[in-house]
């Protein structure tokens, strides 16, 4: 029985992992977007800065607020989106003295938030109430 539950928790720490990893290459992504985006937008200015006149100054100026104001209030628009789509990232939250006390230094506290919800651990998933937790190791 023993094998049984130590196999059943390997499973679900592999599990946990490759989800983990999943997250992990769709934020790289959108990072490698962001960037792209950039580039582009560098050489939409460096074209532009070459292919017209300096002496209308002002006419430039004007041209390039027009081109880049959009890309702009794209790119801002882009980061909302990925602003909202922080908030379902794993993201890890340590036992304090004041939240999770019994958890401090056990073995089983897995102390991820997922969608803003934490999982203490898996035998108590919302935590114990105080110190003296039957489960710790």
């Amino acid at each position: 029985m023993e094998q049984l539950e130590k196999d059943f928790w390997e499973i679900i720490q592999t599990v946990a992992d490759e989800v983990d990893q999943l997250f992990l290459g769709i934020n790289e992504g959108i990072n490698e977007m962001v960037d792209t985006f950039f580039e582009f937008a560098e050489e939409i200015t460096d074209q532009l800065q070459e292919s017209i006149a300096t002496d209308i100054a002002t006419d430039i100026e004007d041209y390039f607020n027009g081109i880049t104001e959009p890309l702009f209030d794209h790119y801002w628009e882009m980061e909302d989106m990925v602003g909202d789509m922080d908030s379902a990232f794993p993201y890890p939250v340590e036992a304090t003295p004041e939240k999770n006390p019994a958890c401090m230094g056990c073995m089983h506290y897995h102390g991820q938030a997922y969608g803003g919800n934490l999982l203490v651990c898996a035998m108590h998933p919302h935590g114990w109430d105080d110190e003296n937790c039957p489960d710790r190791e």
